[in-house]
């Protein structure tokens, strides 16, 4: 299973990637697996800003769905498109073309208490 060591991850299995004060989020390779085959990727929140773990979208997969939580307080600025008309791409590359928001970071203090990749592995028994 792959958990890249350059991110940060979050206790509900999201992956965080950090560039100055904009984080892009998706859900880890572990999440989508969990889930299955995801058919729909929802987030109403564009051009919103909300509190670290709020709920900014939901991910339904073929079996249930989970919503998603805010890793980082923040102004979410961009949503992933192309998840509209292929969400199984979070499937396929969940680390890649598979993130879902990029989220402007409103307090850059909160980036201490997200996981390291080996954190992340311990929570998932990996």
């Amino acid at each position: 299973m792959s958990i890249p060591t350059n991110l940060k991850y979050t206790k509900d299995h999201e992956w965080v990637s950090i560039e100055g004060n904009v984080a892009t989020v998706g859900i880890t390779h572990f999440a989508q697996k969990e889930l299955g085959d995801i058919v729909y990727v929802e987030v109403e929140t564009l051009d919103q800003t909300l509190d670290r773990d709020e709920v900014f979208g939901t991910v339904e997969a073929v079996k249930t769905v989970s919503d998603l939580f805010l890793p980082l307080s923040g102004k979410i600025i961009a949503f992933n498109e192309e998840l509209e008309s292929a969400p199984e791409t979070v499937n396929d590359d969940p680390y890649g073309d598979g993130w879902m928001i990029k989220l402007e970071i409103a307090n850059a203090s909160e980036i201490d208490s997200l996981l390291s990749a080996d954190d992340y592995k311990k929570l998932i028994g990996a």
